[in-house]
């Protein structure tokens, strides 16, 4: 496996959420180390639901989280087939996790990350060669 971290959806919403003090500081943090490494990636999904997210639940103007999204495509975008979403079914169905977690596992997995930075998922198991880290727990 490579260094490649992929990054799910919350980390980056925390990155800009004021109202959330320490993990908005843990969020920024593992940002830039994976800027300065350039070890990190994103997928399709990730860069919508920052958009959503971002202009319904922090009131970010929609041309600031556009600007953002824009910024983190230059990481290394996983872009979903329809192989890929069939593949995400069967994982949702035979692992008993959500579709949309099972598709960014899928995303991880494709882009050969051996890390996905999530709090959505359970700290330190392993989905096949990738690790779940929640950047949040000390």
């Amino acid at each position: 496996m490579s260094g490649r971290e992929f990054v799910d959806t919350n980390i980056l919403v925390y990155a800009f959420d004021r109202t959330a003090v320490a993990k908005r500081e843990a969020a920024i943090e593992l940002l830039e180390r994976l800027w300065l490494e350039h070890t990190g990636c994103v997928s399709l999904q990730v860069l919508q639901e920052f958009y959503v997210a971002t202009t319904r639940k922090l009131s970010m103007p929609p041309d600031h989280a556009k600007a953002q999204v824009e910024r983190l495509g230059k990481w290394r975008v996983h872009r979903p087939a329809l192989e890929d979403v069939l593949a995400s079914i069967e994982s949702h169905r035979r692992k008993r996790i959500s579709f949309w977690d099972a598709l960014i596992l899928r995303s991880a997995s494709q882009l050969g990350c051996s890390v996905l930075w999530s709090e959505d998922l359970k700290d330190g198991v392993a989905w096949d060669a990738v690790i779940v880290r929640n950047p949040f727990l000390k």
